[in-house]
């Protein structure tokens, strides 16, 4: 996977197509990541007590992450990521669009 935890990136397909969001969760074996306010899906809770109430709970499910691409701030639009080697030996992620280095 080419984006990581923490990465802002965008929707490219599906039914949020369009949407930016942050990476809350990624997991590499099954290739899926959840996004902040991306693929909302509903739960239907039962009561579990006094403390938790039950109800509709709404969270994030996870996407394929072949279905996002890594947002650049500088070119103000999802960007494909390469990955160049530094003099001092360091591997990094960089923006193919502008050549930025991502991983500070």
């Amino acid at each position: 996977m080419r984006v990581k935890t923490g990465d802002k990136v965008v929707v490219i397909s599906g039914k949020d197509i369009g949407k930016t969001g942050k990476i809350l969760k990624s997991f590499p074996k099954e290739n899926k990541v959840v996004i902040e306010g991306v693929n909302m899906v509903t739960k239907h809770k039962k009561p579990t007590g006094p403390s938790e109430p039950g109800g509709i709970i709404e969270y994030e499910g996870p996407i394929n992450a072949s279905k996002v691409m890594y947002y650049c701030e500088n070119d103000d639009q999802g960007v494909r990521v390469g990955y160049n080697t530094l003099d001092n030996g360091e591997k990094v992620r960089v923006c193919k669009k502008c050549g930025e280095v991502l991983d500070k």
